[in-house]
């Protein structure tokens, strides 16, 4: 794990990042923090194997791909508004999109499932 200090906007955060497996993730040591993640974990609750779940609290802000959709590790699915910036949420893997599991405008908290792969 890293500690960073991180200014947007002329607001200080501090966040702790941890490396986990082949995605890293950013854990934010303060609520406020921007940070939206993929990260890989079986089973989902969704219709496929891997869950794409949002690392911050935020509003769905566009949506790029659809279930059946092809994706590549680092792709983008949809992207967050958090904390009025735009955050993309990326494919963890190279897979096949198996649901979208919100819709632009709505608003999820930090863990809310987003997508599925398989």
């Amino acid at each position: 794990m890293k500690n960073y200090t991180i200014t947007v906007n002329g607001n200080v955060y501090d966040v702790t990042v941890e490396e986990t497996g082949s995605s890293s993730v950013a854990a934010p040591k303060r609520a406020a923090a921007p940070a939206a993640a993929a990260k890989p974990q079986a089973p989902a609750t969704g219709a496929g194997s891997v869950k794409i779940e949002a690392g911050a609290a935020g509003k769905v802000f566009k949506i790029e791909k659809k279930a059946g959709d092809a994706v590549k590790k680092g792709d983008t699915i949809l992207v967050l508004e958090v904390m009025k910036m735009e955050t993309p949420v990326v494919a963890p893997q190279d897979g096949t999109i198996a649901s979208i599991d919100v819709a632009v405008g709505d608003a999820v908290e930090a863990g809310a499932l987003l997508a599925t792969l398989d």
